[in-house]
């Protein structure tokens, strides 16, 4: 599973975007044929998707498509195209229900079956923007391609008749559940969009709340917010070290038949040892 701290969403149409952003050091690269994409330009997106799978080197960046809704009537056809130049991963947005998944699921194994490639090497991340996806993720989350879930507050929020605030309350409960969704069922929970891409003071409030709250990642829409996102996301030498700390000690506790014990006057028992152990798969998923 690719490090989601970042994920940049480029309009899929526009060739010089998508190439820029490989040189930008972002974890995740989203080529867009959806909300990023003018529905006059549905069909030039897939070609110059298609050719940037096949032409660009991302590097260490992971390569992801977001095709168009299940039932938009262009999901198809999206897929198909970009499919043969193996993605690491297809986004599917407003995602409502397991059958939507699966759908998807099917389409790529038999593109993997086809061309020799192991089965579950390409990875679907999902959109949840509404309410009925929120409230069927505990369904939806169990499917066994599944890598992540990208939180859609702007959608969300719209779908509730909520109206979005600078401190986001109106997404708590939305939000939590994406997080716990996602911890039940290992896979990334990935956080709301900053669209004010300019306040990156914000931005970086915004991403230290979903990073606090255990989200893995964040989605953003400009390069300036990729360095300030990273670091949200990405545990700090204290907060590793401490980690390291707890895990070495539990253990010799645990050899000498101890149970919870003091370390800097704190107590410290199983719970607080899988908070430290998820700090350091973060970190080393972080390259550190």
């Amino acid at each position: 599973m690719h490090s989601r701290r970042a994920l940049l969403y480029m309009p899929g149409d526009n060739w010089k975007m998508i190439s820029k952003s490989i040189t930008l050091g972002v974890d995740s690269i989203c080529m867009d044929m959806e909300d990023g994409t003018a529905i006059n330009k549905k069909t030039e997106a897939r070609a110059t998707i298609a050719k940037a799978l096949q032409e660009l080197d991302f590097g260490a960046s992971e390569k992801l498509a977001r095709i168009n809704s299940v039932g938009s009537g262009w999901e198809k056809d999206d897929i198909e195209a970009v499919l043969p130049h193996h993605p690491d991963g297809i986004v599917i947005p407003k995602v409502e229900s397991f059958e939507q998944v699966e759908w998807a699921s099917r389409i790529i194994e038999d593109a993997e079956l086809k061309n020799g490639w192991g089965v579950n090497s390409i990875r679907i991340l999902i959109g949840v923007e509404t309410a009925k996806g929120i409230l069927n993720l505990k369904e939806i989350a169990a499917h066994p391609r599944l890598d992540a879930v990208i939180f859609g507050g702007e959608d969300f929020a719209a779908s509730v008749g909520a109206t979005r605030t600078k401190d986001a309350i109106e997404l708590l409960y939305a939000r939590q559940t994406v997080v716990v969704a996602c911890a039940a069922y290992d896979l990334q929970a990935i956080d709301i969009v900053a669209i004010d891409y300019k306040d990156l003071d914000a931005l970086k409030a915004e991403a230290e709340q979903g990073a606090g709250l255990g989200f893995s990642g964040k989605q953003v829409i400009h390069p300036n917010q990729v360095p300030a996102t990273q670091e949200a996301f990405t545990p700090s030498a204290e907060a590793i070290a401490y980690a390291r700390r707890i895990v070495e000690t539990f253990e010799a506790s645990q050899k000498e038949g101890k149970g919870a014990y003091s370390l800097d006057g704190k107590m410290i028992d199983m719970p607080l040892l899988k908070s430290a152990e998820k700090v350091l798969a973060r970190a080393k998923a972080a390259g550190k």
